[in-house]
């Protein structure tokens, strides 16, 4: 026989399940930030111009992304101690007894995942894609004396060439991977002192050895008139995959953004998969968070008296880690299109909690 879980005892496991979240969160967060900072300082040791504050100013920006990412490990771990500290303490023993089943004293913690997933997907997300992409374009500038190459809009792709003789400003309607060119082009070229120099149009450009091969060009120069060239070169030191590679990468773009940023990159040509594979990886979120707290709680509601809690907190740990890896191979399939993308992006949040319900669902049995 079973009996309602109270409100009071409801509030009190929630209420010591955010506790423990709150604290790990906490010290992830710390591991998280120095961390990049060493990884910073280290990648920037030859360069005398960027030094401790820069690095540190740049760990701030880039550890909100990385401390999302590792959520589902922190609730994972908030799972295995709040539950574990609860069984010690023989409260959850207490109400085990007196009816209350594994599911009843689960639904607060689950109650509380779902908020944290949802604000996560909803509101820090968005943050955290920010300052993600200030962190690249940062990098980009002060590290590796560049910024990015590419970027894309409602109106067509836009690229920017820079070389000893100036800059050039390059926009396309659409660009084809499988010819490496660009349809419908116009270049604007520059002087280093961003003096005009001259304005080209053409239906196709196609990239190859080191050259812009421009179709049936119409080149337009100041004071002088429009003429045509069949065939117009125009060297440049960039390769087709810095051009794919160059574009907002999907780490950079918040849940709300996402959608949008699909259909202007599926408009003009560019490949969509590892958005589309983020877009359904946060959607996600809110059952991978609930997976966790079923798999910590298989682990951590085992009578003491059975012994080996340690073992049973490190086994709950490394599960994990196991998580972790196989989730990178099933995106990483996905990626390749080895296996459909929602398959990929679901496939960890979805076995997980079938392999939780099915183990909670065998110590409730026992």
């Amino acid at each position: 026989m079973t009996v309602s879980l109270s409100t009071t005892l409801s509030l009190y496991i929630a209420r010591h399940f955010l506790l423990w979240f709150v604290s790990v969160l906490l010290g992830i967060i710390g591991i998280i930030y120095l961390a990049e900072t060493i990884e910073l300082l280290r990648r920037i040791a030859d360069n005398e111009q960027l030094g401790l504050s820069w690095a540190l100013g740049m760990a701030a920006l880039k550890t909100p992304f990385t401390a999302q990412e590792v959520l589902p490990f922190t609730v994972l771990a908030s799972g295995l101690g709040a539950y574990w500290q609860l069984t010690r303490s023989n409260e959850l023993v207490v109400a085990r007894a007196s009816g209350v089943s594994v599911w009843q004293f689960l639904m607060p913690a689950l109650v509380v995942v779902l908020m944290i997933g949802a604000i996560r997907v909803m509101a820090v997300d968005p943050l955290a894609a920010a300052m993600m992409g200030r962190f690249e374009y940062i990098f980009e500038r002060d590290e590796r004396g560049g910024s990015s190459l590419a970027t894309a809009s409602e109106n067509g792709l836009w690229l920017r060439q820079a070389g000893s003789q100036g800059q050039s400003i390059i926009h396309a309607a659409r660009i084809a991977p499988e010819n490496q060119a660009l349809q419908q082009v116009t270049i604007l070229s520059y002087t280093p002192d961003d003096r005009f120099v001259a304005r080209i149009d053409a239906p196709k450009a196609r990239l190859a050895d080191g050259f812009w091969t421009l179709e049936q060009a119409r080149i337009t120069r100041p004071d002088a008139p429009t003429r045509r060239e069949d065939r117009y070169r125009m060297a440049t030191n960039m390769s087709f995959d810095q051009i794919a590679d160059g574009f907002t990468s999907s780490r950079a773009l918040s849940f709300w953004d996402l959608p949008r940023y699909i259909e202007v990159l599926e408009k003009t040509g560019l490949p969509t998969r590892p958005h589309r594979l983020q877009l359904h990886r946060l959607i996600a979120t809110p059952l991978l968070l609930c997976a966790m707290v079923l798999l910590a709680a298989t682990f951590a509601l085992r009578p003491q008296r059975r012994g080996g809690a340690a073992l049973l907190i490190g086994a709950g740990t490394l599960s994990g880690f196991l998580l972790y890896f196989l989730s990178d191979i099933v995106f990483a399939l996905g990626l390749t299109s080895s296996i459909p993308l929602p398959l990929a992006a679901w496939t960890p949040a979805g076995v997980s909690t079938m392999l939780g319900i099915a183990m909670l669902l065998h110590l409730e049995d026992g």
